[in-house]
């Protein structure tokens, strides 16, 4: 499918660790190239991921998003940014009788809770799976004693990190208990995640396509997680990297050649919109010889 007038693609959904971010949280020369040629061809880059505004604005910053109108899907679905003003387009919030609940069941349980306030990730207590978390967004991590009370009375997200195998049997019991008012999902082994019941990256690109009179047929969205299967679902062309979770690779109507580490977002720009990129090697190479 090319970009040829009102068949074309006209969206590109983009998750960003282990997808469009390298393992390192690079974006490579040659991806960056390839996503800045298809947004002048008047293709809107829509970046989604479960990470807050504040761990995902450098990302849109260093792809010239904010230079341009488009969005941000923040929160797994729960936010959704436009990029180029940061006015909020959507949002949907836990209930504080929600939140409650599940603090109290994480409580009784035995996890920590996690919850992340603009640039600061504030957590009930120290863990391992919190420090890895850190390590990767880049905010700044604290322990609050009270968490309940600084939650407050609603927020877009909730995690709670543990053990993989102990975490499924939370997800049950979270399910029997609160299951109607909750989207739950995994967006790493070890992070639990819960947003409001019917709000996730589908149901978020959604909106978007809605705003921007796009047809479903006209998007195309790229992922590796679970948290990434609704809106691959839901997308006229869903992908799945090739270093993703096998789940969402049996789901998706294509899966990449090459991983996260080797391009394997710019490989398919560079196929379904006819577009040749270069990387930053091969451009100073042709200044060289000119």
């Amino acid at each position: 499918m090319k970009p040829d007038g009102s068949n074309g693609l006209k969206i590109l959904a983009l998750d960003l660790d282990d997808t469009l971010l390298h393992s390192d949280l690079s974006i490579s020369y040659r991806t960056r190239n390839a996503i800045r040629q298809i947004a002048q061809m008047g293709v809107t880059v829509v970046l989604a991921s479960g990470r807050v505004y504040a761990a995902m604005d450098r990302f849109s910053r260093l792809l010239g998003l904010h230079e341009r109108p488009g969005y941000l899907i923040c929160n797994n679905g729960a936010l959704i940014l436009e990029t180029h003003t940061g006015n909020i387009a959507y949002e949907a919030k836990l209930d504080k009788e929600t939140i409650l609940a599940v603090c109290n069941l994480a409580d009784a349980e035995g996890f920590a809770l996690q919850i992340y306030d603009n640039d600061i990730m504030c957590v009930s207590r120290l863990n391992e799976y919190s420090d890895i978390d850190q390590k990767t967004i880049g905010l700044r991590q604290v322990v609050v004693e009270n968490f309940k009370d600084m939650v407050g009375d609603s927020c877009y997200k909730l995690i709670i990190p543990g053990d993989p195998e102990l975490l499924k049997y939370m997800e049950i019991i979270i399910r029997i208990y609160l299951g109607q008012n909750l989207t739950l999902f995994t967006s790493r082994p070890y992070f639990l995640e819960l947003t409001p019941g019917d709000t996730d990256k589908g149901t978020a690109l959604a909106k978007v396509a809605e705003i921007l009179k796009v047809r479903r047929e006209q998007t195309m969205a790229i992922g590796d997680s679970m948290n990434d299967e609704a809106m691959i679902r839901w997308a006229g062309i869903g992908v799945a990297m090739v270093n993703g979770d096998e789940r969402i690779k049996s789901m998706a109507d294509l899966v990449t050649e090459h991983t996260n580490d080797e391009d394997g977002v710019a490989e398919v720009i560079e196929k379904y919109f006819s577009i040749k990129t270069v990387t930053k090697n091969e451009q100073k190479e042709g200044i060289a010889n000119e």
